[in-house]
């Protein structure tokens, strides 16, 4: 495997939620990110097993950052517009994916309009060229 230099992972989490929340929707968001990209992708997102001094491995994971940054909720959204337009692969987590069974979150989100969705968050992979203009207004989530 190669180190990617051009690629990149980022996050952009709503800046009101809590901590536990915020770090359930990156989690959700990042499995759900690698289930859909393709193998070239997945060779970009430049994933490896660390192995300890003792011969440990730990498996499979990216050699490249994840930047997690903080927005408003029409922020991220307009950003999700943006990776659409841009060819960003990503996924999203949002409040009606919460609580409740997986189905009963299924009918939420269905009966919901995108102008009233709450996002929680975006996670987006793909070349920093593009990532970099569209995320530079973000600040690091803290």
């Amino acid at each position: 495997m190669v180190y990617n230099e051009t690629h990149k992972f980022v996050a952009v989490v709503n800046k009101d939620l809590e901590v536990g929340k915020a770090l359930n929707a990156i989690a959700h968001s990042c499995a759900g990110l690698v289930s859909i990209a393709s193998n070239d992708l997945k060779e970009k997102m430049s994933f490896i097993d660390f192995t300890d001094k003792d011969g440990s491995i730990h498996k499979n994971i990216s050699g490249l950052s994840l930047i997690v940054l903080r927005g408003k909720n029409n922020e991220i959204k307009k950003l999700r517009k943006n990776f659409i337009e841009n060819n960003i692969l990503f996924t999203d987590f949002i409040e009606t994916m919460t609580g409740d069974t997986f189905k009963e979150q299924l009918d939420k989100t269905a009966e919901t309009s995108e102008e009233d969705m709450k996002y929680f968050c975006i996670v987006g992979f793909g070349e920093k060229n593009i990532i970099d203009p569209l995320t530079k207004k973000f600040s690091l989530w803290h």
